[in-house]
This record gives structure tokens, sequence and C-alpha cells, in this order.
């Protein structure tokens, strides 16, 4: 069965947290009872931390007092802000294979390759959540990747550091991962901005829907 490719949303205004968290729980409620199609949503937010299941109340100190928001998806505490390209995915994996684990996989070497197609290369690393790039003890981050599957319905995503202001990252511990960097497009040298990334990300979205059946499309 050939499936339709995603809406594709870019929203250019800083959209509310509470705002988009409302839209993808409608959305992915209308996904799953067949009333709307799937959905790939890039957007910024405001500053703010958001905390996921495995969220530990020790890895946020927050001296700007942003606000913290509970997301519902895998993981610990992530930030957000402007700067920094997030995407929320809904996907039926009902239709598309029902695998989590290839869908989070696929999700990974979707950034990955969206990278390598501005000039950035980045990889898994394996025991460490993300997309890292460096080598040989000088790793940093610059996506992160969170998840929840309800129902079949795939919510929340990623998020690419394009040009953030990595101060904000100290006011957590981000994903837990006390030994190790942040870094984004911008500090690493790279002039490209949101518009060249959505495009790369946008021209490797065939690649990430296939890499569902198929995950040595992005091995």
């Amino acid at each position: 069965m050939i499936l339709d490719l995603p809406e594709w949303r870019v929203s250019e205004a800083l959209v509310p947290y509470p705002d988009a968290f409302h839209e993808m729980q409608s959305r992915a409620a209308a996904i799953r009872a067949g009333a709307a199609g799937e959905l790939v949503w890039l957007l910024e937010h405001p500053p703010l931390y958001t905390a996921g299941t495995s969220a530990d109340a020790a890895e946020l100190f927050n001296p700007a007092g942003y606000p913290v928001h509970t997301a519902g998806r895998g993981g610990r505490y992530t930030y957000h802000g402007p700067g920094q390209r997030v995407g929320y995915v809904l996907l039926d994996l009902g239709k598309r294979g029902r695998d989590v684990r290839a869908y989070v996989h696929a999700l990974e070497g979707w950034v990955i390759a969206a990278l390598a197609g501005i000039g950035i290369a980045s990889r898994r690393v394996p025991g460490r959540i993300g997309i890292w790039t460096g080598r040989d003890g000088a790793e940093a981050k610059i996506g992160a990747i969170g998840v929840r599957v309800s129902g079949w319905v795939t919510t929340h995503g990623f998020a690419i550091n394009v040009e953030p202001d990595l101060a904000d990252f100290a006011g957590i511990v981000p994903c837990g991962i006390a030994d190790a960097g942040v870094t984004s497009i911008r500090a690493l040298g790279h002039s490209t901005g949101l518009t060249d990334l959505d495009e790369s990300l946008r021209s490797c979205l065939r690649g990430f829907l296939d890499a569902l059946s198929n995950p040595q499309v992005f091995a």
C-alpha cells in the first residue's frame, strides 16, 4: 500500500508550548479516529524546559525561571527556545509497520541525513540519546529525540540546534547526560539557517518514511 506524504507545516512565529501541545494531542486523536491525515510540523518555541517521563528533578536548575512543562514523551529534561528547529512528527504507525524501535531509528537517521545535506557530519553514539557531532571524547549534542506512541500514532519528535542561546542549556542536565556538551549549527561555524535546514529535512522525508519498513535505509 502506497501512503500519502504527511502534511508539511512550518510555523514562522514562535509557538507557545501549551498551544503546540494541545494542537498535537488534538491532531493525534483525529488521526487515530481516521478523521485527519499525518503531519510533520516544524516550529520554534519561546524559551522553556520540558520534562519527559524519566525526568529527575535534581537535573533541573532553571536560574532564568523559564516555564517548565510536562511533555509526556520519553526521556528527561530538554530545552526549547528561539533558534532551535523543533519537529513534531505525527504518523500512523498502524499503517507504517507497527515497530517503535524502527521508528526511533528512522527518526534519528532522518535528522542525520538532513544535517549531512547542509554539510554537517553527525551520528548516533551507542549509549547516548540524541544526535552527536565530534569524536574522541569531544562529543557534543546537536539534536534531541523524544517521542510518544499512543494507539500507534506518534507525537513529539526532534529538536535541532540551529542558533539557540546555548547558555540556556545550563539550566538543566540535557537529557540526563552530564559529561558531554551541547552545540549548534552556528557554533560549528556554519551560517546555515532554519530555512535551509527545513529544505534539507523535506528533501530527506521520503527516505525517512521508507526507513520505517526498511531500517537499512538509514543504517
